[in-house]
C-alpha cells in the first residue's frame, strides 16, 4: 500500500469514527493508531529503520529490534513515549487551573483587569483576562468562567453582546493552540523537536499580537450581528429583566477571593522559568551551561515538569479560600479531566508516529521542496486547516498534521527556526469553528445562539484568529528567522 493511500485510509477512518459512529477520539485515534501499523510494510519499516541509522538516530541492534516489533508493540511504545513526554504537565496544569477556578483567584484576575480598564475598555480586559487563564486552564473551562462577566456587562451596557463573547475567544482561544501546557502545543513541539521554552516565547509573543488583530475584528462582527441576551430556554430577556438581575447580581454576598499576586504567581512562576531557561540554554550554549553552576540550576529548574510542579506547589497556597466542602475534591476532579486528555494526546502522538514509521515524513519533505522558504508556513497551515475543519478538533488536527510535515523541521533545512512551522500548524487549527466542532455547540448553547447566528460570529471569528496567527508568524519569520 503506498503512503498516501494509507494517509487517505488514517485520516478518513478518524472521521468516519469521530463524526459517523460517535467514537470517543481516544479509541478513533489508536484503533487507527493499530491499523496503519498493521498495514506498514517490513519494507517500509527497513527503509525507516536504515534512515534513522544513517542519521545516527538508531544503533544497529536498535533498528534490527524496531523492524521485529510487533504492530501492537510499537504502538504501546509511541503512545508511552507520547504520555511520558506531556503527561505530567497536563496534569499538573488542570490542577493549578482547578485552583485558580475554585479558590476564587481567576475572578480575581478577571475582577481587576476590568476594574483598571474601566467599562469603555471591557472587551481589552476580557481579551487580557482570558490570554492570561488560558496557559494553565483549557479553553472551554476559561470560556465558562468569562461568559457570565460576558452577560452581566451586556445587562449594563445594552449592547455589544456578541463584541463581549468575541474577545473571550480573541484571548482564550488562541492560547489553547499556540502556547504550552496545553496538549495540542505541547505534541506539536514533541514532533517537530521543538523546547518547550522556545514554543511558550514565541506562542506567547504570537498570540498576543494575533489577539489584539482578532479583536479588531471581533469588533467589526459585532458591527454587523446584533445578538439579543436570552435566557436557558432561548427567549429573549426583557429590559426590566436586565435591571432585575443586574440589582440582584450587585447585592449578592461576594465571597473573599486570594489576593491578585497570589491570584498570578501561580501562572507567571512557570512561564517565567520555563522562557528563562530555555532563554539561558540558546545565548549560551551547552558547553557554557556546563561550566556554570548557577546556570546549570536555572536550566534545572526550567524543565517543563519541575517548573509545573512548583508552580502546582505554589497554587496550594489558594488551597484556604476553597470551601471546605470542595477541598477535597478539587484535585481529583482536576486529575480525572487531565486523564481524558492525556489519553486522547497519546493515542494521537500514537498514530502519528505509525504514519511517521510507514515512511509519511520523507515523502511530504520531498513535495514540500517544491515550496520555497516561507511558503512552507502557509502550506502547513492549509494542512491543518483542512483536518480542522473537517472533524472539528483543534488538538486532532495539530497533531497529525505534525506528524505529516515533521521532517520539515527536522530536516535541518528550513529558512526558519523550526518553532514558526510549529506556530502555523497551531494558527491552522483555528479555520473554521462550525459544526463538527464541540467548542462551536459549547459557545452556541450557552450564549442563546441559533445555528445561524452561531454561524455568522463564531465561525468569521475562528477563521480571523486563523489568518491572523498566520500572518504574524509569516512576518516574524521573515524579520527574525533565529537560525
Amino acid at each position: 500500500m503506498t503512503i498516501w493511500w494509507l494517509v487517505a485510509l488514517a485520516v478518513t477512518m478518524v472521521l468516519v469514527s469521530i463524526l459517523a459512529f460517535r467514537l470517543h477520539p481516544f479509541l478513533a485515534l489508536l484503533s487507527t493508531a493499530i491499523m496503519v501499523a498493521m498495514l506498514t510494510t517490513p519494507a517500509q519499516l527497513s527503509s525507516f529503520a536504515s534512515a534513522r541509522l544513517a542519521e545516527g538516530k538508531f544503533t544497529e541492534s536498535e533498528a534490527a529490534d524496531f523492524v521485529g516489533q510487533s504492530a501492537s508493540e510499537r504502538v504501546a511504545d509511541a503512545f508511552g513515549a507520547t504520555a511520558a513526554s506531556i503527561g505530567i504537565v497536563i496534569a499538573l496544569a488542570s490542577v493549578i487551573g482547578g485552583l485558580l477556578m475554585q479558590s476564587g483567584a481567576a475572578a480575581r484576575i478577571v475582577d481587576t483587569m476590568l476594574r483598571w480598564t474601566g467599562e469603555k475598555r471591557a472587551p481589552e480586559a476580557m481579551a487580557a483576562a482570558s490570554f492570561v487563564l488560558g496557559i494553565p486552564v483549557f479553553f472551554d473551562t476559561v470560556f465558562y468562567l468569562m461568559l457570565p462577566l460576558a452577560r452581566s456587562l451586556r445587562r449594563k451596557t445594552g449592547k455589544n453582546y456578541v463584541l463581549f463573547i468575541l474577545a473571550i475567544l480573541a484571548g482564550g482561544s488562541i492560547t489553547h493552540s499556540l502556547i504550552p501546557p496545553t496538549p495540542g502545543p505541547l505534541q506539536v513541539a514533541a514532533f517537530l523537536e521543538v523546547e518547550v521554552g522556545a514554543m511558550l516565547i514565541a506562542g506567547l509573543g504570537i498570540g498576543s499580537v494575533t489577539s489584539v488583530i482578532a479583536l479588531a475584528a471581533a469588533r467589526v462582527i459585532n458591527h454587523f450581528v446584533d445578538l439579543p441576551l436570552r435566557d436557558e430556554d432561548g427567549e429573549e430577556i426583557r429590559p426590566e429583566t436586565q435591571r432585575l438581575a443586574s440589582a440582584d447580581e450587585d447585592s449578592a454576598d461576594i465571597p473573599p477571593k486570594p489576593p491578585l499576586w497570589l491570584a498570578l504567581f501561580p501562572i507567571a512562576l512557570p512561564v517565567v522559568l520555563i522562557a528563562l531557561g530555555s532563554t539561558i540554554k540558546s545565548i549560551y550554549g551547552s558547553e557554557a551551561v556546563a561550566e556554570s553552576e548557577l546556570l546549570g540550576w536555572i536550566i534545572r529548574l526550567g524543565d517543563k515538569n519541575l517548573a509545573l510542579g512548583l508552580g502546582c506547589l505554589v497554587a496550594f497556597g489558594l488551597i484556604r479560600w476553597v470551601p471546605n466542602d470542595q477541598r477535597r475534591k478539587v484535585v481529583s476532579a482536576a486529575i480525572a479531566s487531565a486523564g481524558s486528555i492525556i489519553l486522547i494526546t497519546a493515542a494521537g502522538g500514537a498514530m502519528g508516529k505509525m504514519l511517521y514509521h510507514a515512511g509519511i515524513a520523507e515523502v511530504v519533505g520531498s513535495i514540500a521542496q517544491g515550496f520555497p522558504g516561507l511558503w512552507l508556513l502557509p502550506l502547513a497551515f492549509l494542512v491543518t486547516t483542512a483536518i480542522r475543519t473537517i472533524q472539528g478538533s483543534a488538538t486532532i488536527a495539530m497533531i497529525t498534521s505534525a506528524s505529516i510535515l515533521q521532517s520539515l523541521a527536522t530536516s535541518g533545512e528550513l529558512p526558519f527556526h523550526p518553532v514558526y512551522l510549529a506556530m502555523a500548524i497551531g494558527a491552522g487549527s483555528k479555520p473554521i469553528s462550525w459544526m463538527t466542532d464541540s467548542a462551536f455547540w459549547i459557545i452556541s448553547e450557552m450564549t442563546g445562539m441559533t445555528e445561524k447566528e452561531a454561524l455568522r460570529t463564531i465561525s468569521p471569528m475562528s477563521a480571523a484568529l486563523g489568518v491572523s496567527a498566520l500572518l504574524v508568524t509569516v512576518i516574524a519569520a521573515a524579520i527574525f528567522p533565529a537560525v
